[in-house]
Formats: structure tokens, C-alpha cells, sequence
């Protein structure tokens, strides 16, 4: 899919696996930022250019496919001609819901002869069915968590996350998702200026963190079907800083706190308190990453009280705490 180049020093190939049903975007994302940091690792004048990544698409035959959108993708080949590829991306789509035994069985062939194993969306159901997910965490699109867990109990699937990192596996969500972990390991190869030269032509963040969760709190919970409590979750959403308890929040639904607190978790799925440490915790990242607030301003306008609060819900959600998510993640424009 690129042009050859000469004098770059040993490039990574990328295998990109396709298959009828695809899910295009799984593939062009990946795809884009591999090919982007390519260029970018091209240095000007006088500095030794990087090696950058060598991409060939297959199918099991090295026939056209047609992607879930409609979309007909040609090949550059047979799923099992060529060289071994640093990197073995299998993406996912609607084509996974019944992958072909002989795609599987390629994929697993193939495996062991690769550096690394990518999987985007629900492509980890055709690594999880070749066996190559087993004993491993790995993650998928928020619809095909509960059947990859199902169908592969020695699975230890991370349904709260958006890419995935175990040994040399590397999975993640549904379709941007495949955008991060691609920026991820773009930096890990090249380092931290290729990617987010990458990520400014892409106009994306460098990337999310790995651990960052696939919904906000509010996509995560259902809506609660009556409307007291519908406004509670609002009053939650815009007053991050005020008082959340259960006995508060029962007061605006006027409803007693038991009873509230059970009618919540029937309506949404989650408890009031799981729900307000989640939209805290969404609130003081975007502060965070958009503003120059201190993390002292960042940690009371969140309701967290002291930023000793906030650190130890920093880092047992993101692993991280809130000054060095700052530095990691801020905006160049704040």
C-alpha cells in the first residue's frame, strides 16, 4: 500500500487482515496513523531518517472483500503469502459475528510468527477463537464484551476500557478506539514526536489513556425512566461540586434515600454514589486537560474536597494521578 522507499533502515511490517463485513474505519484508521508516521519519521536534511512501518492488507484468498458499509477493498494478497509481519492487526466488524474456520486458522498460523498481535474492535473475537486471548486481559467494542467473556471464560476481559495491553497483544474498543492504540504504539516504536506530529494531521488527541473508560458516566448508565430521578442524574452532570449524598439527592427526587437509592440502581443500572464519583472524576479531567485551574481549584469545583481525595481517585481509576495526567494530556491551548 506505500510506496517503497530506500535507505530507511528495517522497517515494521503491518499485516492488515480483511475479510468480508469488515468494519472500513477499523481498517483506514490504523492504517492512516501507521502510514502518517511513516512520513513523519522522515527527517529533514542532515537527520537520519527513522524506519517507519511497511503496510500490506490481505484476505484469506487475496480476493476483494466487501466491508460492512458497502465499501469493496482489493487486497494486496493471500492472507498466508509473504513474509512474517512485525505486526498482525486483525480488525472487526460484522464479519466476526461467524468468522470462517479458515480465517481463524490463518490468523492462528500466523500468529507465532509475528512480533506483535493488534486486534481493533471485534477483531479480538477472531484472536479469542484461534486461542490466542487465553490467560490474557484484553478488551473489544462495549457490545461484544459480554459474548467474547461468554463464549472465552479464559478470557480476562476489561470491558471499561478503550485499548488493552498484555505482553505482546495489544486490543482495543470499537473504531476510534483503534486510532488510539495505533497513536500508542506508533510512540512506543518511534517515539513521542512521531506520533503526535501524526496525531495534529489526524486532528486527534496523542491519545487517550489506555485505561480511559469506552462511555462517559452518562452513556455508561441508562436513563432512568422517571422523571424525578432523570433530573437527579442532570442535577449530578452540572453540579459536580455541590453535595451528592444520597440524603441530598433523595431530597431533590422526594423520595426517602433507601427507597431512592434502590430505585436509581433499578433505573440506571449503577448506585448514585458509583454514578457521582464517575461524572467527578469526567469533570476534573476535562479541568484538567482545558483549563490552568490548580489541581487544589480542580479538586473543591469537583467536590472532591482536598486534592489528596481526588489523587486516590485519580489513580485507582486511571492509574495515574492528577499532576502527571495533566502533563500527559493537557491542551497546548490552556
Amino acid at each position: 500500500m506505500n510506496p517503497q522507499r530506500t535507505g530507511r533502515g528495517q522497517e515494521k511490517d503491518v499485516l492488515v487482515v480483511l475479510f468480508d463485513g469488515v468494519q472500513s474505519l477499523d481498517v483506514t484508521g490504523p492504517v492512516e496513523v501507521f502510514t502518517g508516521a511513516t512520513y513523519a519519521a522522515e527527517a529533514g536534511p542532515g537527520v537520519p531518517a527513522r524506519p517507519g512501518y511497511r503496510l500490506r492488507t490481505a484476505s484469506l484468498d487475496g480476493a476483494p472483500v466487501r466491508t460492512s458499509s458497502g465499501l469493496t477493498v482489493v487486497p494486496d494478497g493471500a492472507l498466508l503469502d509473504g513474509l512474517a509481519p512485525h505486526t498482525l492487526l486483525v480488525p472487526g466488524g460484522d464479519g466476526t459475528r461467524a468468522t470462517p474456520p479458515a480465517l481463524v486458522d490463518a490468523v492462528r498460523e500466523l500468529a507465532p510468527r509475528a512480533e506483535r498481535l493488534v486486534s481493533v474492535c471485534s477483531g479480538a473475537l477472531v484472536l479469542a477463537e484461534a486461542g490466542l486471548l487465553d490467560g490474557r486481559r484484553a478488551t473489544t467494542h462495549w457490545m461484544f464484551c459480554d459474548k467474547l467473556a461468554r463464549d472465552h471464560p479464559e478470557v480476562r476481559v476489561d470491558a471499561d476500557r478503550i485499548y488493552v495491553r498484555d505482553g505482546h497483544v495489544a486490543t482495543s474498543a470499537g473504531v476510534t478506539a483503534g486510532i488510539d492504540l495505533a497513536l500508542a504504539l506508533v510512540e512506543e516504536d518511534l517515539g513521542r514526536d512521531v506520533a503526535l506530529t501524526v496525531a495534529r494531521h489526524l486532528v486527534v488527541f496523542l491519545r487517550r489513556p489506555g485505561n480511559q473508560a469506552q462511555f462517559s458516566a452518562q452513556l455508561a448508565a441508562q436513563t432512568a425512566q422517571r422523571e424525578p430521578l432523570r433530573e437527579v442524574q442532570q442535577w449530578i452532570t452540572e453540579h459536580p461540586g455541590s453535595d451528592l449524598s444520597v440524603e441530598a439527592l433523595a431530597e431533590r427526587a422526594r423520595l426517602s434515600p433507601r427507597h431512592f437509592a434502590r430505585a436509581f440502581q433499578a433505573e440506571t443500572g449503577t448506585t448514585p454514589g458509583r454514578y457521582v464519583e464517575r461524572v467527578r472524576l469526567e469533570h476534573a479531567r476535562r479541568l484538567l486537560e482545558d483549563t490552568a485551574d490548580g489541581v487544589e481549584e480542580v479538586s473543591r469545583a469537583c467536590g472532591y474536597g482536598t486534592p489528596e481525595a481526588m489523587r486516590r481517585a485519580f489513580v485507582r481509576h486511571l492509574g495515574t494521578g492528577p499532576s502527571e495526567y495533566r502533563r500527559r494530556f493537557r491542551t497546548t491551548t490552556c
